[in-house]
């Protein structure tokens, strides 16, 4: 998942992706603790993912911060 895919998403659809992503990183340690998870790189890849969109949001906070300040200056 790409930064620029994030950011044309709306505040819910990265919440909701974050929800997602963790029910999977869920999944992945039960299956790696039963010996079906093949691909151990998945626990990196989501866990990245949900920090990319985490970031997102931030900055998404960050700039409405900044916007509501600027309008009390004045």
């Amino acid at each position: 998942m790409y930064i620029d895919e994030i950011r044309s998403m709306s505040t819910d659809e990265v919440l909701d992706k974050i929800e997602d992503l963790k029910v999977e990183m869920y999944t992945y340690r039960l299956q790696k603790d039963t010996g079906e998870l093949k691909d151990t790189t998945l626990f990196r890849k989501t866990r990245r993912d949900i920090a990319r969109l985490k970031t997102a949001l931030r900055e998404r906070e960050l700039a409405a911060e900044m916007i509501s300040q600027g309008g009390q200056d004045a």
